[in-house]
């Protein structure tokens, strides 16, 4: 900022600037960036591409339910990643100086509102992806009746709307997303907070994300031992099953991902939340985190990549 003794007009952006700094040892190039997103980006059309040509080819309703939800699973993570990664190039090509480039703060509050949409999004829709699952198998005649491709649709957009309106709330409750302490990302204000309301934005992130990787387990763990339970049991409907296992499969794979990826994350957002940790010891760890959670937008599309039932049995074979 300017140390001329003339009175400068005070530009948005460097209120939001955190008054801590942060970086790594080694800083992201803008060359890794776009290596990364380039990744992504291809990793999530090769998924979109294999799950509609599923939707189309299968036209049973255990299956394509199931397929719907994975397709916009994967659509969510293809644009998280899209426009969270142009985001983040940008910034790095303009050698973060977020008071030159963003004086009104609508590029951070754009990118805090896709950040935190890209992250409960994917997550609440494999949380509804195991609780389908789940009520197929266990109560088949229930789901076929009752759970229609509209009511799915209807559920998908009921995700969809509330993920966007946690993305939201700092806006409707007239806070700013906070430019970071590494100056490469926005995201709720996370560093000397005093405000009631700082620390519920960054709470609630963080229950519904560890709430929703909660239910996926959960779900998942009553699928999995019912589908064995049927398999020892009887030998009818074979095809079916195998189905139901593969999707069973992919599942596991998702939340296993999710697990491994977003829960560091979650789990430090939830601590400076509650004042366990202070930011400005964990700033480093912060930004690893993050890293870790957007590995999950590409890890994601190769669960259905490789976990198909093809692959599958090829591997089996060999």
């Amino acid at each position: 900022m300017s140390t001329n003794n003339s009175i400068q007009p005070v530009s948005p952006a460097s209120e939001l600037l955190s008054n801590t700094t942060c970086q790594l040892e080694e800083d992201l190039s803008i060359s890794f960036s776009i290596i990364f997103m380039t990744v992504g980006i291809l990793s999530n059309s090769l998924a979109i591409a294999i799950l509609m040509k599923a939707y189309q080819r299968f036209r049973q309703k255990y299956k394509s339910s199931f397929l719907l939800l994975a397709s916009a699973l994967v659509i969510t993570d293809f644009f998280g990643h899209l426009i969270n990664g142009t985001i983040a190039v940008f910034v790095y090509a303009s050698d973060k100086d977020w008071i030159y480039f963003d004086k009104s703060n609508i590029l951070c509050s754009i990118f805090g509102i896709c950040m935190v949409f890209s992250g409960l999004c994917p997550l609440f829709l494999g949380s509804l992806m195991a609780i389908e699952r789940c009520i197929g198998v266990t109560k088949p005649i229930f789901h076929s009746t009752k759970i229609t491709t509209k009511h799915v649709k209807m559920m998908l957009s009921g995700v969809c709307f509330f993920a966007v309106f946690v993305a939201l709330l700092p806006i409707l409750g007239h806070r700013d997303y906070k430019i970071q302490a590494s100056r490469t990302w926005c995201f709720y204000k996370t560093d000397q907070i005093k405000d009631w309301e700082d620390r519920f934005y960054l709470l609630l992130f963080a229950f519904l994300g560890l709430l929703a990787l909660g239910v996926s387990f959960v779900c998942n763990a009553i699928t999995g031992i019912s589908l064995l339970k049927v398999k020892f049991r009887s030998q009818q409907h074979r095809q079916g099953r195998s189905h139901h296992f593969e999707m069973v499969i992919q599942l596991l794979g998702i939340m296993c991902v999710s697990c491994i990826c977003w829960s560091p994350f979650l789990v430090t957002m939830a601590s400076i939340g509650m004042n366990i940790q202070d930011f400005k010891d964990s700033c480093e760890r912060t930004l690893f985190t993050l890293r870790m959670a957007t590995w999950n937008q590409i890890l994601d599309p190769w669960v259905y990549i490789l976990l198909r039932k093809a692959v599958l049995r090829n591997l089996y074979i060999k």
